[in-house]
């Protein structure tokens, strides 16, 4: 069985050829690979992070961009990971500034996700949200201890929680038939 995870997402956008332009770009310094469907039953072009992880870019119904701050129902963002905070670091200061792209959260942690959570958050031309993150697969015991105390003072503003955040956030789902 294949691990979990994202296997694909598919974006609609206004203006492929545009869109193909900045997402070769963007793509590219991040180290993914491409291919085209070669308008085989339809038009568009995928990203490839190895082994199973795809992003996929086709043209879309309409030219109006995604307006992120309606909350409307469909895409809310798309997350790809990185290799390290540097990276996420220099993708920042290589990328996107010089892309001239609205950066929404520069490169810092983010305390409340997980203990070494690091991200940047952005949009692309299109209107799209994007973030690349950097969080390691084990945390250091510093890292996890300052996480664990951090939710427990956030645990005191919520009396009706009656265990630590990370076990409130737990969910039971329906035992497969």
């Amino acid at each position: 069985m294949p691990k979990r995870g994202l296997c694909h997402v598919e974006l609609n956008v206004p203006d492929y050829e545009r869109a193909l332009d900045f997402y070769d770009r963007m793509f590219s310094w991040l180290g993914y690979r491409s291919f085209s469907t070669l308008g085989i039953e339809y038009v568009g072009t995928y990203y490839v992070a190895f082994p199973h992880s795809y992003i996929g870019i086709q043209p879309g119904g309409n030219s109006e961009p995604y307006d992120h701050e309606l909350r409307r129902i469909g895409l809310n963002h798309v997350s790809l990971w990185a290799r390290s905070r540097k990276e996420v670091g220099r993708f920042y200061e290589e990328f996107l500034r010089p892309e001239g792209l609205r950066v929404l959260d520069p490169p810092d942690f983010c305390p409340d996700y997980a203990p070494t959570y690091y991200a940047v958050f952005f949009l692309d031309p299109f209107g799209i949200r994007w973030e690349l993150t950097y969080m390691p697969m084990l945390p250091s015991p510093f890292a996890a201890w300052r996480w664990w105390r951090r939710m427990a003072r956030i645990k005191q503003e919520h009396p009706q929680w009656k265990r630590h955040p990370f076990f409130e956030a737990q969910r039971n789902l329906p035992c497969r038939p």
